[in-house]
């Protein structure tokens, strides 16, 4: 019965294992994540200033490094060659952290409407959400640090708090 409750934790663990996002993974997605506000202000800021959109997305891609930078090269290096913005921008639809960009920039590339104001818009959405997950964390936080604190304290508590008051008022009740 034991080899079996084992070999069964094992399986479950190796699955666990291998179902947990890789490190690198998790790192790229969150930096990705963090700079996807600046990235899209500074869009914003090189529109406004008068820049074609691949203009502005290169060089927004080359003041923002890592991975939204690489993205964001790609789809400025893809509409400088002559690609329909509607292509280029669908190319980021597959990253999570971009997809809101990717929409928003399809739509704007397909309706023709102005896109600085719906990007500060993104901006600041991008900005809230940001917020709210390390609200999130950090809740998380208090409460993951209860479980050791409760698991040390409690039993610490019931052998030098109420087993010797136990003990004391048993050998006054049954020990006249």
């Amino acid at each position: 019965m034991g080899a079996l409750a084992g070999t069964v934790t094992a399986a479950g663990l190796f699955v666990a294992v291998h179902r947990r996002e890789p490190a690198e993974v998790r790192r790229r997605r969150e930096r990705m994540v963090a700079d996807l506000p600046f990235a899209v202000d500074l869009i914003v800021a090189c529109l406004r200033a008068g820049q074609p959109m691949s203009a502005a997305v290169e060089t927004t891609a080359d003041a923002i490094a890592g991975p939204v930078g690489e993205r964001l090269s790609r789809v400025g290096a893809q509409m400088r060659l002559g690609a329909p913005p509607e292509e280029a921008w669908a190319a980021l639809s597959g990253e999570p952290a971009l997809a809101a960009l990717a929409r928003t920039m399809i739509r704007a590339a397909q309706s023709g409407a102005p896109v600085a104001d719906v990007l500060t818009r993104l901006a600041d959405d991008a900005r809230r959400t940001a917020r709210a997950t390390a609200s999130a964390a950090a809740r998380r936080v208090g409460v993951y640090a209860v479980v050791p604190l409760g698991l040390c304290f409690l039993p610490a508590f019931v052998f030098l708090g109420i087993i010797p008051m136990v003990a004391g008022l048993a050998g006054q009740i049954l020990l006249p």
